[in-house]
């Protein structure tokens, strides 16, 4: 810990704000310190009491709190707010929800607003439910239209080109409704993990189809052009492919649509389709919702174990005059978005630091006492956030479209919804605290810094009672951290074992049933991965999502583990793989012959590439046999010598080796690419990582461009495709929730 004017930040913090947060200078140099940056955005949010009549005495005095409350980190806002509060973007929202009509210039109006909104730091959501099906007619020209999954690629492909030159990377959700004709290809529109990489999808289910379901019957697609039915399929297939591919690698989510409108604020404005990114935030067209998160490990009383319920409420009272606040010096993107988010005002008040709050009370995560505690905490951050909104409304008056809402002659509020759970991947790292309403993710892990570097990283209370308990080796933090869990350490106490439980020693129905503890008294969503082990079936799945439907979440995503074919698992050493034996063979048969790389022959041909590298110019030659396949790799560096040089031709002979021995590139490609060095380099509009990453880079064009290898026709676009399980920046641990990547070495996120 570093102390900072009164307050402390990890190594990992100051890392993370040095790398995301900071202001800097033209040339890419640090102007700020963190103290500044949270007197920058106390300062700006609280200047949003001068509109409304404060004195500048009573605007000084609440800066002092905002800044208190920020540097004990006892509240953050969402990234966008900490990012550019005070600054010239000032774009300050996390979430947006765009309208797709079905017309070309709808949907390309949409194009242009997410990408204004991705440059500024955004995440967006879309329903593509209103367009016409693939094949269906197109009638100003009378042609055929392509369907909603063509025109997400486009989306798609916007946002890759404008993340390239942001500080927060953008990330979209595409929702499809059940119903819609092209539901069977949605759902399966990510198999390939190289598509629409930058999108979460999730399917909006029905209450018509759960209903379908439940009775085993079919029900009807609706084309929403014509509003006829368009075929019927049986609920029970579709709900099966839909868990499958979850299964599989994760998407699609599931979003209770009917669920969400159930308690939709303003429903004389229409109908909510689609959600932000992650899913916690469902939002009408044109809305923007302003996100902040309370830390609970700060919420405890340690010598009593118990809830510090005072120093809660002031901290909600503070955090939804914060985010009101928000609203008033934001810089919206889009004036229709303006006008949407201060028609409505909607803030989404959360919670990070959950499973911190349980260690220091003694409560096991999976524990019905756990539940009951969700329960009570959330009920009243949900009581007291009501009550505050009430009393700003008094001063400042009812969000506009109050008339109509349902709020209207029962409760007067300030703003529309007042509650969200949302994911706090980067936050959490600030705070030094959990991820979310999120168990553990590891109770000690491996961190890699710069140059290789291995350091342990403890969960500070598992150190601090492992020491009191007399228990604590550096031995044991290091074995712990090769299994990532407690289990199968007789040396610890069984009740420690059970107050440090982690993601993957809980039931996937321990996770739903405390998302649903936390849902009840939520106004928007909560977003929350349901962690699965590697050998869990899709019959898991299945009944992980019907009791999420049962309990009355709104949604759910779930990551099977390893279930992504790029994952490196991150804590414990690689799992060997099983191969399935044939039958009626010996699993201790004769081992398969050696294999003998391929001579090479006196000419060959090929192409050499240009790939600027942090480590100075590379040129990267690749040549094929006479078969056109990929035969060997050369490289040279511009910069003659040196240790880079040394390593870049040895990949090179190994990558030769293994194209020698008929090993398929891609999968020599999967294993170069995303490794990083400390000096990464841009290219041609492309983030190099490191020499490794240049080779892998250099021989995806190469195959993409032939469009074959070692015979197999495959093709991959040349996108950055994230290792799910090492992170692709540092190689550090990443961990999944609510449909994002984060890791906690650097701060890299992903969602999508």
């Amino acid at each position: 810990m570093k102390a900072l004017d009164g307050f402390s930040l990890t190594q990992n913090a100051l890392k993370v704000l040095e790398k995301r947060y900071l202001k800097k200078n033209e040339e890419g140099k640090i102007v700020e310190t963190p103290e500044e940056l949270f007197r920058r955005i106390a300062r700006a949010i609280a200047a949003a009491d001068l509109k409304y009549g404060k004195p500048s005495d009573d605007v000084k005095r609440l800066e002092a709190e905002l800044y208190s409350m920020l540097t004990s980190m006892e509240f953050l806002p969402n990234s966008p707010t900490l990012m550019n509060a005070g600054r010239r973007l000032g774009q300050l929202s996390a979430c947006f929800v765009l309208p797709v009509e079905d017309s070309m210039e709808s949907i390309f109006d949409a194009v242009k607003s997410a990408a204004i909104i991705h440059k500024s730091g955004g995440g967006t959501g879309f329903s593509f439910s209103r367009l016409r099906p693939n094949g269906d007619v197109v009638g100003s020209t009378k042609g055929i239209s392509s369907g909603p999954i063509s025109f997400m690629t486009v989306f798609d492909t916007a946002t890759e080109a404008v993340k390239q030159g942001g500080t927060r990377r953008g990330a979209n959700m595409g929702l499809l409704r059940v119903d819609h004709p092209d539901i069977l290809n949605f759902i399966t529109c990510k198999d390939e993990n190289t598509k629409l990489n930058n999108f979460n999808i999730s399917v909006g289910l029905t209450e018509e189809f759960m209903k379908a379901l439940e009775e085993d019957r079919e029900f009807a697609l609706i084309n929403p052009r014509t509003k006829q039915v368009a075929r019927k399929l049986r609920a029970r297939d579709v709900f099966v492919l839909i868990v499958n591919h979850a299964w599989k690698n994760g998407e699609p989510g599931i979003v209770f649509l009917d669920r969400l409108n159930g308690s939709n604020p303003t429903p004389q404005l229409g109908g909510i389709e689609s959600t932000n990114p992650c899913g916690e935030q469902p939002l009408l067209p044109f809305e923007s919702c302003n996100l902040g998160s309370i830390n609970l490990s700060k919420m405890v009383r340690k010598e009593e174990r118990t809830v510090d319920w005072e120093r809660l409420k002031a901290t909600v009272w503070k955090a939804v005059h914060f985010l009101d606040n928000v609203i008033e010096v934001n810089k919206y993107p889009l004036s229709q978005i303006e006008e949407m988010t201060k028609s409505n005002r909607k803030i989404g008040l959360g919670v990070m630091g959950w499973a911190d709050m349980l260690i220091q009370m003694g409560v096991p995560y999976n524990s019905g006492e756990a539940v009951r505690l969700a329960e009570e905490v959330m009920g009243f951050i949900q009581r007291e956030g009501k009550d505050a909104s009430s009393v700003l409304a008094e001063e400042r008056g009812v969000f506009h479209n109050y008339k109509g809402s349902i709020y209207d002659g029962k409760l007067r509020v300030r703003n529309a919804t007042v509650t969200t759970i949302a994911p706090t991947g980067t936050l959490s790292i600030i705070a030094g605290c959990s991820s979310g309403i999120e168990p553990l993710f590891a109770v000690s892990y491996v961190r890699t810094v710069m140059e290789g570097t291995k350091l342990i990283e403890v969960n500070p209370y598992f150190e601090e009672v492992a020491k009191e308990k007399g228990f604590w080796s550096r031995q044991l933090m290091e074995r712990i951290a090769e299994k990532g869990t407690l289990h199968g350490f007789d040396e610890i106490p069984e009740e420690i074992k059970r107050t440090f439980v982690t993601a993957h020693d809980i039931t996937p129905r321990d996770h739903i049933e405390m998302q649903a503890a936390f849902q009840k008294y939520v106004d928007n969503a909560v977003s929350k991965t349901v962690n699965f082990p590697h050998q869990a079936s899709p019959k898991d799945v299945e009944d992980v999502y019907l009791l999420a439907y049962k309990l009355g979440c709104k949604g759910v995503t779930v990551y099977r583990d390893g279930s992504r074919e790029e994952q490196v698992l991150s804590t414990g050493k690689t799992k060997e793989t099983a191969q399935p034996v044939a039958h009626g063979q010996s699993s201790t048969s004769t081992p398969p012959a050696k294999i003998v790389p391929k001579k090479r022959p006196e000419v060959i041909k090929g192409t050499t590439r240009f790939m600027k590298t942090g480590c100075g110019n590379l040129y990267v030659t690749i040549n094929e046999d006479e078969k056109g396949h990929l035969f060997e790799l050369f490289t040279s560096m511009g910069k003659a010598g040196g240790c880079a040089a040394s390593q870049a031709e040895a990949i090179g002979r190994l990558v030769s080796l293994a194209f020698r021995s008929d090993i398929d590139p891609l999968e020599v490609m999967k294993q170069l690419k995303g490794i990083s060095c400390h000096q990464p380099a841009w290219c041609n509009g492309g983030k190099i990582l490191s020499c490794s990453d240049a080779i892998a880079k250099a021989i995806e064009k190469y195959h993409a461009k032939s469009d074959k290898g070692n015979g197999n026709g495959h093709k991959e676009g040349h996108q950055e495709i994230m290792m799910m399980g090492a992170c692709p920046e540092c190689g550090g641990a990443v961990e999944h929730e609510g449909g994002c990547a984060v890791c906690h070495n650097c701060g890299f996120t992903k969602c999508g």
